[in-house]
């Protein structure tokens, strides 16, 4: 019986780990701003979003680790997005506190030089409330789509990366088809 319950118990933590939390930020909050260490194929800038946001809207995906199996697959998805959204006026901006020594090369690798990698510091992940539940340096999978006046047209956090680009892209045509 003790086997069993040690069992139940690692496998509740397992999912508690791996379930989405509801993101901070809701539809409709100001976005904080935030500057950050960031790669662009292969070269190194400073991202401030509120310099982003005058562009255009911002996708916004916190992801947990550079070189990471699903990070990598969904580095690869927005990159192959990117274009459109570009044609739509939104920057795309991956954010990860994972691995950030090496996201030079996976701006260049995996992001395929189409959009940004940013390093995430324990203040950026605490204000967008973006902390790994077993791993709480580390930022859980969440995608924002931030408007240009700094409001959040779009918070989804979901542990699997596939659905991500595809809602982040809907709330993108959403906002350009009201304006």
């Amino acid at each position: 019986m003790s086997r069993l319950l040690a069992g139940i118990a690692a496998t509740a933590l397992v999912l508690a780990a791996a379930s989405p939390a509801l993101a901070a930020l809701k539809v409709g909050d100001k976005a904080p701003d935030f500057s950050a260490k960031a790669a662009l194929a292969g070269k190194d800038f400073d991202f401030k979003l509120s310099q982003a946001l005058k562009k255009g809207p911002v996708v916004l995906y916190f992801f947990p680790a550079a070189y990471t199996k699903g990070c990598t697959a969904e580095a690869h998805e927005f990159a192959e997005a990117t274009p459109e959204f570009e044609k739509l006026g939104a920057t795309v901006i991956g954010v990860t506190a994972g691995n950030v020594d090496r996201i030079k090369d996976f701006s260049k690798e995996h992001c395929r030089d189409k959009f940004a990698v940013a390093a995430a510091d324990a203040s950026l992940i605490k204000n967008y409330d973006v902390a790994m539940a077993l791993k709480p340096d580390w930022s859980n999978r969440t995608s924002y789509v931030i408007a240009p006046n700094g409001k959040v047209l779009l918070s989804h956090t979901d542990g699997n990366f596939m659905g991500h680009v595809g809602k982040t892209m809907d709330a993108v045509k959403a906002y350009k088809g009201k304006k």
